[in-house]
This record gives structure tokens, sequence and C-alpha cells, in this order.
């Protein structure tokens, strides 16, 4: 396979609401788990540590996003009527992958007509539960709002775009099926270029309720994967979102790059021990599949970010069959590390994966690895004496090596279809240095004057974490220059040192934006 580079990355996660927040809190090592938020229900109307209580719920957290009844739907050209009755889970994917586009530094203009592939993993639809007029008087809106498969194709009308749309329901799996069809579609020429994402919002308590039934919740509210103390998952909802090119032409638009997709496989369970019950043997020969189709052999991944739900059924079967495939040709005393993005901010179901993807492209961008948490004795039922694996606890740069690191990513639906993923570093030096020199010109444009201000205000936190180099201000004020979309209300700062550039945005707060043409 051709390798695919992902040029684009955007994400709204528990406590972490784009990619450098993530990846500040995942090197921190930080839990983005909190008790489930009033404004979503009353918990302790809810609540019994007895799961099996009529209408109840064993677990208290969860992982949740802020202000997700918040929507510019006027930014999309959206009427409010319309903007109300739409699923929340279509605004928040609008809202990311227009920030996802904008990271890989592509214009709407650019996309328009384009044959770009949209693929959403997308399982769940809370909203039409608890919209009180959508079973009693529904309207034509709430059709479009609830309708699962209109969350990939509102995204290809937005934006104009000709390539394949369509959204992939195969339950926890089903943002990474969703990233291998992006693939597929990109290695078949059917996509020029691919927009992958997964989303999931827990709106109402009824999830919950039944995931307690089936005895799947951790009652304090943990992924504790890998760990003795392993008692279930916690629910959590989220969006991630990147962008797809083919490597080459990556290269050839002077793309920045976070990680480069090596190869992708996926299969069902087949008639397991159980319709939800993970199959061992059907794990071991995915994984297989991705790195044949990677041509990598086994002891070339360096890492495994797991599937790690942290159940005491499930951990066990994914840690002995993916130790039976990477012990092959493994010296012992190089064991694969491992670890599991649901140790921070828990299992976000259709959107597990695209996390998994997300965490392990800005690990290999930052060259770090980032904890796996809650991890404090083995569970006794997974042999690590005879494993080639080892869960990573602490944060450390990647191990040296010859060759580029490479990383597996393990998704498994609780419907039987399972996904693999490899990602390798990309580690080029194609990009040219654009020559400018001071000054630089920074545009801000927005929807409106409010707007401009807050983009304003985005720009000094964004760059209070950062390194105000020459060439870090260079490569900035060229991005927002001539690979950002420019909308009516317009400012800009002009910046004649790195020094200047806080201080201009800070000024822009004392304009009288009232007084300025569009």
């Amino acid at each position: 396979m051709k390798p695919i580079a992902i040029i684009g990355i955007g994400c709204r996660f528990p406590q972490a609401n784009n990619p450098h927040e993530f990846w500040q809190l995942l090197s921190q090592g930080k839990d983005g788990i909190t008790e489930i938020p009033k404004e979503r229900w009353n918990i302790n109307e809810y609540y019994d540590e007895n799961p099996e209580t009529q209408g109840k719920m064993n677990s208290r957290y969860g992982g949740f996003l802020s202000q997700v009844d918040g929507f510019d739907a006027n930014f999309f050209g959206i009427s409010p009527r319309e903007a109300v009755l739409m699923d929340p889970q279509q605004r928040l994917l609008l809202e990311v992958a227009w920030e996802t586009i904008e990271d890989a530094g592509i214009t709407r203009e650019q996309l328009a007509g384009s044959k770009t592939g949209v693929f959403v993993g997308i399982a769940t639809n809370d909203y039409s539960r608890i919209h009180a007029g959508y079973s009693h008087h529904p309207q034509g809106y709430d059709l479009t709002g609830n309708c699962t498969n209109i969350a990939a194709g509102r995204l290809s009308y937005l934006f104009n775009l000709k390539g394949p749309s369509l959204a992939v329901d195969t339950a926890c799996s089903s943002s990474l099926v969703a990233v291998h069809l992006a693939c597929q579609s990109l290695w078949n020429d059917e996509s020029s270029m691919a927009i992958a994402s997964g989303v999931n919002l827990i709106l109402s308590p009824i999830g919950n309720i039944a995931l307690s039934k089936l005895k799947a919740l951790s009652p304090d509210g943990r992924c504790k994967t890998f760990d003795e103390s392993a008692n279930g998952y916690v629910r959590s909802e989220g969006v991630g979102c990147i962008i797809l090119k083919p490597l080459a032409q990556a290269i050839a638009d002077n793309d920045s790059i976070y990680a480069l997709i090596r190869g992708t496989a996926i299969n069902h369970d087949g008639r397991s021990k159980g319709l939800t019950v993970p199959y061992g043997p059907a794990q071991e020969s995915l994984i297989r599949s991705a790195l044949k189709n990677a041509e990598i052999e086994p002891k070339e991944l360096n890492y495994v970010e797991l599937h790690g739900t942290g159940t005491s059924l499930g951990d066990p079967i994914e840690a002995i069959a993916l130790g039976s495939v990477l012990e092959e040709g493994r010296d012992k005393d190089n064991p694969c590390l491992v670890g599991s993005v649901k140790s921070n901010i828990g299992h976000l179901e259709a959107a597990a994966g695209i996390a998994s993807v997300i965490k392990m492209a800005l690990s290999l961008k930052n060259k770090q690895i980032p904890p796996s948490l809650h991890f404090n004795k083995p569970n006794p039922y997974i042999p690590f004496d005879k494993l080639p694996l080892k869960l990573q606890s602490s944060l450390i740069t990647w191990p040296q090596q010859e060759t580029s690191a490479k990383v597996g990513i393990s998704s498994f639906g609780f419907s039987g279809t399972n996904a693999h993923l490899i990602l390798e570093e990309a580690n080029l030096s194609h990009q040219e240095p654009i020559a400018l020199t001071f000054p630089h010109l920074l545009p801000l444009s927005a929807h409106s004057q409010e707007a401009v201000r807050d983009l304003a205000q985005n720009y000094e936190d964004f760059l209070k974490d950062q390194a105000l180099t020459p060439e870090f201000v260079q490569n900035l004020c060229y991005s927002a220059s001539i690979r950002r979309t420019h909308h009516a209300h317009r400012q800009a700062v002009v910046v004649h040192s790195p020094e200047e550039l806080l201080k201009g945005l800070k000024e822009l707060e004392t304009i009288d934006l009232s007084t300025q043409s569009k």
C-alpha cells in the first residue's frame, strides 16, 4: 500500500477542546473524567450501586464536553429553526471538520468541487430521545436533523464535495472502520482526499442504564486497562476528525504531515462465544492482515494503542491475541509498549478509534509516548511474564531505533466488527522554508465583529505555550495569509518582531470594530 498522510487534525474531547489541549492532557497524564453534569440529567435520580435495580445505573461518572448546545448557525448558513432541530452531533461535526480543514491549511475554495470523500463513525442519536417534539409532532428538519446518514451528507453538502460520503456504524469500532474505508477510497482512487471522523454524545440516561444491566460500566468510572482492578469502562463523548491525502500529493502540496498510515484491516468475530464477547483468534488474524497490508514485520511495531476498555473479560483476550502476533521474531528484551487513551478520557464508543488515531499521530509528531493511567498491579489473567508487552505508565521520548517509529491501533466493536491500523512516523524534511522577512502580516477574519475578537483571543491563548521564534512567527503569518479561508469581517496585525505579535493581538481588544468597514 502507498502511504497516506494525515495532514490535518481537529478534536473536542473531555477536558480538551482542540489538539493542543488534548496533547497537554495526554503528556501530563491527566484524567478527563468527571461526575455526570447536572445539565444532562439528575444523577441522584438514576444512580444505584446495585446495577440490577430497575431503571437505575451503577456509575456516576463519564467524560463530557462542555456547551454542546452552542452552535454558530449563521457561520454555516443554517437557519436558527433548522439548527434547533439538528442533533448536536451534526453541529459538532461541522465545527470540528472546519477546524480540521483549517489545520490542514486548506481553504473552502480549494475544497469546492473536489473529489474529497467523507467518512463518519456515528452510532447513537440520543437527541431524538430527549427532543420533545420529535416523537409526537415531527417536522421536516427533525428528519434531516436526526438521521445518522445526514452527518456525513451535510459535510459533503456544506463544502461541495464530490467524493464518497457515508456514515459508518459498527458500534465501538465505527470511527476506525471509517478511517479504513477512507484509506481504501484513496487507494482505489475513488477520492483524491478524505475527511475521516467519529462523534459520540451522551444526552440521555438510557444507554448508561442498559450498559449497567450488562455489567459493562465501571462503578468508579475509570478505564483501568490491563490492571488487576479493571471492572468495566466509563462512557464518554467527543468528536475527532483527520484529513487524509496520498503521501506523494501531500509532499507535492508542501503539506505539514503528522503521521503516515501504512496499512489497515477490518474483520468480524464470526460465531464466537457470544454476540458481544470479543474473540481472540479474530483479533489475531486482524492484526496479521494489517501488518501484511502495511508490509511490516510484527517485530517492527514499537507501540500498540490498545482497544483497552478495562474489562475483566476483554483485556486478557486482547493481550493474549496481540502478544501471540508480536512475539514473532522479537527480542525478549525488547517488548512492545502498549497503552490506551481510554484511561485518560474514557470510552468514546463510536468515536473511540479516531481518538486513538489522533493520540498516536500527536505522539509521533511530538516524539513522545504519553502514559496510560490507572495501572498499578497487572491483571493476573494476563501472563505478562510470557507476553512481549509492557504497559507504558510514564511519559517518555520515543526509543532510539534504526528505522522510523511504527504503531498499531486496535478498535473492537461489541457487534463483532474489528479494525486495526498501522501508523508510521513521518520522518520527512520535504518542506522548504518560505523566504519572508519582517514585517509580517497576521490577518484575522470571521463572520462577525465579535468573532474577530474571539479569534484574536484564541491566538493569544495558543501563543502563550509557544516559543515565539522568528521562524515560528513567519510560518504562522504565512499560513494565516495563504492557507486560511477569509471572511467578511477582517482585521490584521503588523508584526515587526516576535515580541510584537502578542502586543498587536492585545491592541485589537481596544479597537472599536463597529467603526470598521467590511
